[in-house]
């Protein structure tokens, strides 16, 4: 799979030198700068520690079985047309060459929900449905208020049972803008993408 990172440092500069650097015991194997440049870090095939602890499906080492992508970004500002155009390019690279289907392009939040929040709120995941890079909810399911966790472990999420943390992390990505208690709105989305995208839980590289 793919997993997409902002930095939350104030330039690219400044996050390269933190990838590259041993003692961080942090890397990726891409990194986008704010205009668009692409700068490939660690080769595709080889082991990069971007994820740390989190699981998606039930892939729980996400670093062996994950590519990757921080975004140079501060966590509050837009990202720059040129970056997620580079963003574009390089995954149809990257899902053509290992097959990745668009359900298993994620964010960070998504595979540690609570621990981690990039690409986060301002990160454009609707364009790289789109465009056919990750997958955005249809209108039209429903489903019982009751099945909110299970529906969101069909689709991949972790296996907590942190009823607030799973909707947190759900709107963070589909829905930012929503408060309050689960709704059906909410329920309707997860119940489109874990009817449309199970994931699979026999897989080791999703």
């Amino acid at each position: 799979m793919v997993v997409i990172h902002y930095t939350a440092m104030t330039s690219a500069r400044a996050a390269l030198s933190t990838l590259c650097n041993p003692d961080t015991e942090v890397s990726a194997h891409y990194l986008i700068a704010e205009d668009g440049e692409v700068l490939s870090l660690v080769p595709e095939a080889l082991r990069a520690w971007h994820a740390g602890a989190g699981s998606w499906g039930k892939v729980a080492d996400v670093n062996s079985h994950s590519i990757g992508i921080e975004l140079a970004n501060d966590g509050f500002s837009p990202f720059a047309a040129a970056q997620m155009d580079a963003l574009e390019r390089l995954l149809r690279g990257i899902t053509a060459r290992w097959a990745i289907r668009p359900e298993r392009v994620i964010g960070h939040s998504d595979m540690a929900p609570g621990r981690k929040v990039d690409p986060g709120a301002r990160f454009d995941w609707c364009r790289l449905a789109r465009a056919g890079l990750a997958v955005w909810p249809q209108a039209g399911a429903t489903g019982d208020l009751d099945a909110f966790v299970p529906l969101m472990q069909r689709f991949g999420y972790s296996a907590t049972q942190d009823f607030d943390l799973l909707l947190q992390v759900l709107r963070l990505r589909f829905r930012p803008a929503a408060t309050g208690p689960l709704d059906q709105t909410d329920i309707n989305i997860i119940a489109d993408l874990a009817h449309r995208f199970p994931v699979d839980v026999n897989a080791t590289w999703v």
